[in-house]
């Protein structure tokens, strides 16, 4: 069984920094990709950032420059460093593995989401 559990969100002023953590257990297949999302109240749910077995990654533009995406001990540990936070990135956080980058936010796995708060 596949667990992804998020920590490390909370409230921080804008242009301060948090750095999120996912730790997953159960993922079996050698290829993956893993990947953090984000959904703010009456909004659609936005991929931020991805990374593969690879090592690649991909950003959204709207945290290209401020947020970094890197993983530990290939597909058990990630993190997601957020830097010059601003109001409209609160939102809640999730992390995600699949098998591939491209499906991920459809057939991927999630874990249960850390709040992001940033205030003006």
């Amino acid at each position: 069984q596949v667990q992804l559990v998020e920590s490390g969100g909370g409230s921080v002023q804008s242009g301060g920094s948090l750095r999120l953590s996912c730790a997953a257990s159960g993922y079996t297949y050698s290829s993956y990709c893993m990947g953090w999302f984000r959904q703010a109240p009456g909004k659609e749910r936005e991929e931020v950032a991805t990374i593969d077995d690879d090592g690649r990654t991909r950003y959204a533009d709207s945290v290209k420059g401020r947020f970094t995406i890197s993983q530990v001990n290939a597909n058990t540990t990630m993190y997601l460093r957020m830097n010059s936070l601003k109001p409209e990135d609160t939102a809640m956080y999730y992390c995600s593995i699949g098998r591939f980058c491209q499906h991920l936010a459809l057939f991927g796995y999630r874990g249960q989401g850390t709040q992001v708060i940033v205030s003006s």
